[in-house]
């Protein structure tokens, strides 16, 4: 009798079970997590720190329709906790023909190779961490709004994203002006591994508005109105993640900047990057860095500021890395930093 009793919920609970299993499968849906951990030394002084912790959701809902999440646990000063929680995308694509699609949702702004193919991953990061241009607030990270995508078109795999967003300063629900963002971006990879590619940002940032720097946590006020256009161009080459010899990536951007009162100042970022695969495992690599503001400039700080970065990375395997890196920094207005850093950067 006992036995009969407890059967029939059991018998429901497992059936539950089973059909949560079925659904989930039928979306496939995968739940993936990075994390990473570092080891620094810098003026004499050793430290050990926590990287970010990222949640990386995709689900296929149907043949058309899916879902990409992200949401980063990372480090704050000004957290009750030290910690804070940081919703960096949620996208939802619709794809409406062949390899077309409409996207709406927060995105990482298209606007350069990086920000484009790398989500918070460290694990996936040819280096330690991004390049200046990212820290520096360069460049627009994210953008919620609408585009329109395509992939892989043609023999060249020509694509393309046309975004139309809220703009700098805006929040996620809602802009802080009647002004939208738009950006155009395209690529073409006419070889396994090679991509060139070319992109144009374009907003209205009100006068008074505070933009947020996720990188750094730091942010800028815009002094007057602002009609900012940025212009990117980039090149990578890579015969496959994780395999052949050579690796080499380079990106600049130019922005313009134009106040009522002020006139148009421009300001440029480069980057270059370089790796050597001597054996599956080991890849020695060095990365240049270079922004450049105009002495008048209306809207960045002038923090003009020139880095090399040199180390080596060790694939345990395409889930677990480590990376030595030495790091070298110019500050147009701080002294000079040097640093060694150690990091640790896994997925599961």
């Amino acid at each position: 009798m006992k036995a009969t009793k407890y059967a029939l919920p059991l018998l429901c609970l497992v059936g539950l079970l089973w059909g949560s299993m079925q659904r989930a499968e039928a979306q496939r849906t995968q739940i993936r997590g990075f994390v990473d951990a570092y080891s620094s030394y810098q003026k004499g002084k050793l430290n050990f720190g926590l990287g970010e912790q990222d949640l990386f959701i995709t689900s296929e809902i149907t043949e058309r329709l899916s879902f990409l999440g992200e949401t980063v646990f990372k480090y704050s000063f000004d957290s009750p906790t030290d910690f804070d929680i940081s919703i960096e995308r949620v996208i939802l694509k619709y794809n409406y023909a062949g390899n077309h699609s409409v996207l709406l949702g927060k995105h990482h702004t298209p606007l350069n190779y990086w920000n484009d193919t790398y989500h918070h991953g460290r694990v996936f990061f040819p280096t330690v961490e991004r390049p200046l241009v990212f820290s520096e607030g360069f460049i627009p990270l994210h953008t919620t709004g609408v585009s329109l995508q395509g992939q892989n078109l043609g023999r060249l795999r020509f694509g393309y994203d046309l975004m139309l967003g809220n703009g700098l300063g805006s929040g996620d629900i809602a802009d802080n002006n009647p002004f939208k963002s738009v950006t155009a971006a395209v690529h073409i990879k006419p070889k396994d591994g090679v991509r060139f590619g070319a992109s144009l940002y374009h907003d209205v940032i009100s006068k008074g508005s505070l933009v947020h720097n996720h990188s750094t946590g730091a942010s800028t006020l815009a002094r007057a109105r602002i009609r900012q256009s940025i212009m990117t161009a980039s090149v990578a080459y890579s015969d496959s993640v994780f395999s052949k010899k050579y690796e080499l990536l380079a990106e600049s951007s130019m922005a313009m900047n134009k106040a009522d009162s002020l006139g148009t100042q421009n300001a440029v970022a480069t980057y270059a990057y370089a790796g050597l695969r001597l054996t599956d495992k080991i890849i020695p690599y060095v990365r240049f860095d270079d922004i450049r503001y105009h002495k008048q400039e209306v809207y960045f700080h002038d923090h003009r500021v020139q880095s090399f970065v040199g180390g080596v990375r060790y694939e345990l395997s395409y889930l677990a890395v480590f990376k030595l890196e030495y790091q070298h920094t110019n500050h147009h207005r701080m002294t000079d930093a040097d640093r060694v850093v150690f990091q640790v950067a896994v997925g599961f």
